[in-house]
């Protein structure tokens, strides 16, 4: 990652750039800057989600290079954001929708007060370092996503906390007494932000050693070799890319769009799959009367792509 803005390297592929970014900041004036902020990304035709709060910004958006290029340069402008990282790929086709930048209380919602990463957080791993790191015996590693993200991959050896929301993270954190049997805790999640997040806690609970991937799995899957790589499947992300694996290139994977889980190309062939209705996940949550609603949406999808329009329930 580097301050300012980078060309694509050459093996990149895809018509669109995707930048991750966020940055913990004192950011008082959060609430101004999101119409400003807005308009930027509207003129450079960009799109995606930006989240901003007192603590700083997080999200990720889309576009061309130049409208990319524009954007991060506005961001950098600013003294609260100068020293700006992102995280770059590529997707064949736009990734969002629409763009949305959003006021919120936390860039990355844990629900605990007084955390603040700016304060105090653990150790920064680079990729190339993280390997030896999270095969060391005296290691405990610990993937901080969410169910949906974790089923579809994971570091070896890792923790899974199967957690439904970030907010469920501290509790769970409380009720293992066992993480403290190793003197080192590694943490992990997709682009950096929740496991600095998670670190500041881990060290007001009174954890040492504490060390998280710098980058997060975009990062290490961008600078590691498959054939050095420790990670095992592919990293959920939050964009209709639905996944990606080494080198940053897109996954297999679609999205249920009734539940929200990542499906393989085998769940597609399961007879529970109704695309846009019901997958192997969420068949039997779902009753005839949930089913029926999104099979009239899917009706409305179709139609708007046979007249070339994209409907926004897609």
């Amino acid at each position: 990652m580097t301050d300012t803005f980078t060309t694509p390297r050459p093996e990149t592929h895809g018509q669109y750039l995707v930048a991750a970014l966020y940055h913990f900041v004192s950011f008082p004036r959060f609430a101004e800057f999101r119409e400003p902020l807005q308009i930027v990304c509207d003129e450079n035709r960009v799109k995606g989600t930006l989240l901003i709060a007192r603590e700083g910004i997080n999200g990720t958006i889309a576009g061309t290079d130049e409208g990319i290029a524009a954007v991060l340069a506005y961001l950098r402008a600013q003294p609260e954001f100068d020293r700006l990282e992102h995280k770059e790929s590529r997707a064949s086709s736009m990734p969002f929708l629409r763009m949305k930048v959003r006021l919120k209380k936390e860039i990355v919602t844990m629900g605990v007060d007084n955390i603040d990463p700016n304060r105090v957080v653990g150790t920064y791993v680079e990729p190339r370092d993280w390997n030896a790191l999270i095969s060391d015996p005296d290691t405990l590693v610990i993937d901080t996503r969410n169910d949906y993200e974790t089923a579809i991959g994971l570091f070896r050896g890792a923790v899974d906390p199967k957690t439904k929301t970030f907010r469920e993270f501290p509790d769970w954190v409380r009720n293992h007494s066992g993480l403290h049997n190793k003197p080192k805790i590694a943490m992990y999640c997709t682009g950096g932000i929740r496991c600095e997040k998670a670190t500041a806690f881990m060290k007001e609970q009174g954890f040492d050693e504490v060390y998280h991937l710098k980058g997060g799995i975009l990062k290490y899957l961008e600078e590691i070799s498959s054939e050095e790589s420790l990670w095992e499947g592919a990293c959920f992300v939050f964009d209709e890319r639905v996944s990606v694996t080494h080198g940053l290139q897109e996954g297999e994977h679609t999205l249920c769009h009734a539940c929200r889980q990542p499906l393989t190309p085998e769940d597609l062939l399961s007879p529970l799959h109704e695309e846009g209705v019901s997958c192997v996940h969420c068949h039997e949550e779902r009753s005839e009367e949930d089913r029926e609603r999104y099979r009239e949406r899917q009706r409305q999808i179709a139609l708007a792509k046979k007249r070339g329009d994209r409907h926004l329930g897609s």
